[in-house]
């Protein structure tokens, strides 16, 4: 088991409440450590669907999905969170000093004064095509999300899917004339992303950077070639199937905190679970009057910072202090 340096607070999940909730605690000097089982920050904003508009932040008539969650990132850099992703969640356990060991599935053990469980819908996993035998490949054929595009450098490459995962990365690879050969198969003849998007996929086709196979899916694999619609076989070095993501509750089930149609039960008051120090934000979350809108999850992420101050330092009085006085002091 490896042990980490302890943090005051240990956030789980990375998407936009989970981020903003890093700035509210930095605001009142609690560092934070972010633990996400997806490779990158900011949940399905950026996994499923980054460049789809978001019309209700305030302060943005619309903003792209993955632009909000790069503003994010932007907004906490100061207050230097530990990001731990591509890390899953598994047990959270209360020792005997109040503070609250968490142990994941990288065999990694952190330890915090309280814990904000930020995970959305809960854990996602990939969905993935019903293929014969495609676990024998999944190490080394098959990837479900792209976290290093230097590996496919001058590769022969497949992409499956027609939402906008499977065409951002499409064009990121079509643009920059990265792959030996690329190819984009979609099982049906109308893509499911952002129309730019679209318009894009299919100008990068007619310039040949991209072979685009419609009303087709993958139906067989070898090492070394894909068979389409049962017939044709195309021979790749890397497929990249990208379905979306499957949320589950996971681990959560498990962690001893009670729960409302698999959902985090909290009080309203400040979003705190059945268990003392450990909170619950955004859509994971549940009490009367609940909105699963982000900017809800901000709110609570609000609340939640002045909670867990008031729990850690129960001596020490909370002074709210102005944003617009008192700046953005970095650690």
């Amino acid at each position: 088991m490896n042990e980490h340096k302890e943090t005051e607070i240990i956030i789980i999940g990375s998407g936009p409440c989970g981020l903003f909730a890093v700035f509210q605690f930095g605001l009142i000097k609690l560092r934070c450590r972010v633990i996400d089982v997806l490779p990158e920050a900011g949940g399905q904003c950026s996994t499923i669907y980054p460049k789809k508009p978001i019309y209700d932040i305030p302060g943005y008539p619309k903003i792209l999905a993955g632009k909000l969650i790069k503003n994010l990132e932007k907004q906490i850099k100061p207050f230097q969170p530990i990001m731990s992703l591509g890390e899953k969640v598994l047990t959270i356990n209360k020792k005997r000093n109040k503070k609250i060991e968490i142990k994941t599935n990288k065999n990694n053990k952190y330890i915090a004064k309280s814990v904000v469980i930020a995970g959305g819908l809960g854990c996602f996993d990939p969905r993935k095509p019903k293929i014969k035998n495609i676990e024998k490949y999944e190490n080394d054929k098959i990837d479900y999300f792209v976290t290093e595009p230097e590996k496919y450098k001058n590769k022969k490459i497949i992409i499956s899917g027609g939402g906008d995962s499977a065409l951002d990365w499409a064009i990121f690879f079509a643009e920059k004339n990265y792959c030996k050969n690329l190819t984009l198969i979609h099982r049906s003849e109308k893509f499911r992303g952002h129309l730019d998007s679209v318009g894009k996929i299919l100008k990068l086709n007619k310039q040949n950077k991209i072979n685009i196979i419609l009303n087709s899916e993958v139906t067989g694999i070898t090492n070394n070639s894909l068979t389409i619609n049962g017939k044709k076989k195309l021979n790749y070095d890397f497929w990249i199937p990208l379905f979306g993501l499957a949320p589950k509750l996971g681990p959560i089930a498990n962690w001893g905190l009670t729960l409302e149609k698999n959902k985090i039960k909290v009080r309203n008051s400040d979003y705190r679970t059945s268990q003392h120090g450990i909170y619950a934000i955004g859509d994971i979350n549940t009490y009367k009057g609940k909105l699963n809108l982000i900017l809800c999850g901000f709110h609570e992420a609000a609340l939640v910072a002045q909670s867990a101050y008031k729990y850690i330092k129960p001596d020490k009085k909370l002074i709210l202090k102005y944003t617009t006085v008192s700046g953005v002091n970095k650690f």
